[in-house]
């Protein structure tokens, strides 16, 4: 069903009162978008996605199937989740010990144009740089730097990569280019930085 503020939602998703969603946003069968939770212009919800309470997604962040955010997970523009992506937000949970609300919630923060591969799982009280790039089946328990690319269980840095997904191969003099734009980056101390071409 359309609504009047221009998002789709199929009549199978929950939209409970108090969320809001921006125009433009695609939300797909079988998702739950909670009280509190925000959702930027033109975000595409996949089916079976499960939106906490508190979480805030920028514009055009692209969720797919079978992702639960969970209280404390903040996503800047243009975010990329892959299927089966998994958040946490508690460190140690246990059962027979409540651990529930913003005292015990530690935040997620994913940087403009971060990509994480199906099936990775991302530990709470991490933040991802812009355009990071996590590779799928992956496990973060450590913050990544901007336009790194980390992959493995746990991730660890593997290269760069330019916001249009190429391999920044950089010389001597930490320079590299994008194959794509022609954009120009430094790496300096282990971080990436975009200069002027």
């Amino acid at each position: 069903m359309a609504d009047a503020s221009g998002y789709y939602a199929h009549p199978t998703a929950v939209l409970d009162e108090g969320c809001r969603i921006g125009a433009g946003c695609r939300i797909w069968h079988f998702t739950h978008v909670s009280t509190g939770a925000e959702l930027g212009e033109g975000c595409s919800l996949g089916q079976n996605v499960f939106v906490a309470e508190g979480v805030k997604l920028g514009r055009n962040v692209k969720v797919q199937n079978n992702v639960s955010l969970y209280a404390g997970v903040e996503c800047q523009d243009d975010v990329f989740l892959g299927p089966s992506v998994v958040f946490t937000n508690v460190l140690n949970p246990r059962a027979a010990v409540p651990r529930r609300g913003a005292d015990h919630y530690l935040p997620t923060r994913l940087a403009q144009g971060v990509s994480i591969g199906a099936n990775s799982t991302i530990v709470c009280g991490v933040s991802l740089g812009e355009y990071a790039f996590v590779g799928a089946g992956s496990v973060v328990t450590k913050d990544v730097g901007p336009y790194t690319l980390v992959y493995g269980n746990p991730a660890r840095p593997r290269g760069w990569l330019s916001p249009h997904g190429h391999r920044l191969a950089f010389d001597e003099a930490g320079r590299a280019a994008c194959p794509e734009t022609h954009e120009q980056y430094q790496l300096t101390d282990g971080r990436v930085c975009r200069i002027s071409p």
